[in-house]
C-alpha cells in the first residue's frame, strides 16, 4: 500500500501544489464561487489528460531518462529542443520570482517589523545557499514538506469553514465581469510537469506495473483541486476582505500563536520549493547548456531577484501569465510531442488511442488560455 499507492500519489501531489494555491481565494472571490468550482472540475481534467499524455511520451521513449527539452529533441527536432529549452527556462525563472513575491507574506506572519526587501533577501539566501551547498533532500524530508502543506489546507479550512460557513454562503456564485480571472492561475495551480518524470522513473525503479500509474496520476491530479477547493473556502470564511495573497489578512481574524505556526509551515514549504525548481534550472543550464558552473550560479541565483527588483512584483499577473501562457505552450508542445509519439512502434505505453476531439478541444483551451492572459498582461 505505502509502495504502490500512497508513495507515488504524495510524488504527485508534493510537486502539484504550491505557491498558486494562495492565490484561488481571492480570485474566487472575485469571478463568484461557483465559477471557481467550475474552473477546478474542468481544469483539473485537463490537467489529467495532460498528465497522462506527458507519462505515455516518457514511457514510449524506451529505456531513456531526460528532461523535458531532451524529449523535444526526440520528437520534435533541434528547433523543437531550443524552443522547448526556452519556454523551461523562463517558466522555471518565472516560478522563482513568485516564491519571492509569496515569501514576503509569510515572513511577515513571523517577522512584521522587518522591511520587506530584507524579507526577501533572508527568503532569497536560504534558497539560495541551498543551491550553493548541493543539499540533496531526501525522500523523508520532501514528504514533510508536503505534509506541511497539507496540514496548512487542512489548518485554513478547518478554522474557516467551520467559523465562517455563513460568510461563504454570502458570496456572489457568478460574476460575468471576472468570469475569465482565475483561467491562468487555476492551470499553474493544477498542471505538475516537473512530477510526471520522478514518477514514471519511480514506477521503473520498484518495479511496479506501468499499466495502474494512470490511477495514479488521476487521483494525485484530483487531490490537489479537493485540497485547493477546501482551502478556498477556509479563506473565504475567515477573511471579510480577502488578499491578494491569501494570508496578509487574517492577523486580524486568527490567534497570534496559529498566525506564527502557519508562518513557520508557510516559509519551510516555500524554502523546499524554491531549492527544487533553483536545482532544476541548474540541471537545465549545466547539462543542456553547458555552461561553466559559475555561469550557472550567477544565473540561477540573480535572475529572479534582479526581475523581482526591477518591478516584477504583481502576484496575480505573475503567477497568471506563468500558467495561461507559459505553461499553456508546454501543454501544447506535450500534445505535439504525443501526437508524433503515438504513431511510433513501441515497447510500452499506456495510451493506446485518445479520440482527436478530445486533444484537439485540449488544445483550443489551451490557445485560449494563452490569447487571453497576454492580453491581460500586455
Amino acid at each position: 500500500m505505502l509502495k504502490t499507492f500512497i508513495r507515488p500519489i504524495s510524488l504527485l501531489v508534493g510537486t502539484t501544489i504550491g505557491a498558486g494555491i494562495f492565490s484561488l481565494p481571492y480570485l474566487f472571490s472575485k469571478s463568484g464561487l461557483l465559477v471557481g468550482i467550475i474552473y477546478l472540475v474542468i481544469l483539473s481534467t485537463i490537467a489529467f489528460i495532460i498528465h497522462i499524455l506527458y507519462a505515455d511520451i516518457i514511457i514510449r521513449t524506451y529505456a531513456t531518462r531526460h528532461h523535458f527539452p531532451g524529449y523535444a529533441k526526440i520528437y520534435l527536432g533541434k528547433y523543437g529542443e531550443l524552443f522547448a529549452n526556452f519556454i523551461v527556462f523562463i517558466t522555471l525563472i518565472l516560478i522563482l520570482t513568485v516564491y519571492l513575491i509569496i515569501s514576503v507574506s509569510f515572513t511577515n506572519l513571523i517577522f512584521p517589523q522587518i522591511p520587506n526587501y530584507f524579507k526577501i533577501f533572508i527568503f532569497w539566501a536560504l534558497g539560495s545557499t541551498t543551491l550553493l551547498l548541493g543539499i540533496k533532500k531526501e525522500a523523508f524530508f520532501e514528504s514533510v514538506t508536503t505534509l506541511l502543506t497539507i496540514l496548512i489546507i487542512f489548518f485554513i479550512g478547518g478554522f474557516g469553514f467551520f467559523g465562517g460557513i455563513t460568510k461563504v454562503l454570502d458570496l456572489p456564485i457568478l460574476n460575468f465581469k471576472n468570469l475569465f480571472l482565475p483561467f491562468g492561475p487555476v492551470l499553474f495551480s493544477l498542471i505538475s510537469f516537473s512530477g510526471i518524470p520522478p514518477l514514471v522513473v519511480y514506477f521503473k525503479t520498484e518495479g511496479l506495473d506501468l499499466s495502474r500509474i494512470k490511477k495514479i496520476i488521476l487521483l494525485g491530479t484530483i487531490l490537489p483541486a479537493i485540497f485547493y477547493f477546501l482551502f478556498v473556502l477556509g479563506i473565504l470564511g475567515l477573511s471579510k476582505n480577502v488578499s491578494q495573497d491569501s494570508v496578509s489578512n487574517l492577523t486580524n481574524y486568527v490567534h497570534p500563536f496559529f498566525i506564527l505556526l502557519l508562518g513557520v509551515f508557510g516559509f519551510v514549504s516555500l524554502w523546499d520549493s524554491y531549492a527544487s525548481v533553483g536545482e532544476d534550472i541548474r540541471k537545465i543550464i549545466k547539462y543542456d547548456w553547458g555552461l561553466p558552473r559559475f555561469i550557472t550560479i550567477i544565473i540561477v541565483l540573480f535572475t529572479p531577484l534582479t526581475l523581482y527588483f526591477i518591478g516584477l512584483q504583481n502576484f496575480l499577473s505573475l503567477i497568471g501569465f506563468t500558467g495561461g501562457v507559459l505553461i499553456s505552450i508546454w501543454a501544447l508542445l506535450i500534445i505535439v510531442m504525443w501526437e508524433k509519439a503515438s504513431h511510433i512502434e513501441c515497447k510500452q505505453k499506456i495510451i493506446n488511442t485518445i479520440s482527436p476531439f478530445i486533444i484537439y478541444s485540449v488544445a483550443i483551451i489551451f490557445i485560449g488560455a494563452i490569447l487571453y492572459e497576454m492580453n491581460a498582461f500586455l
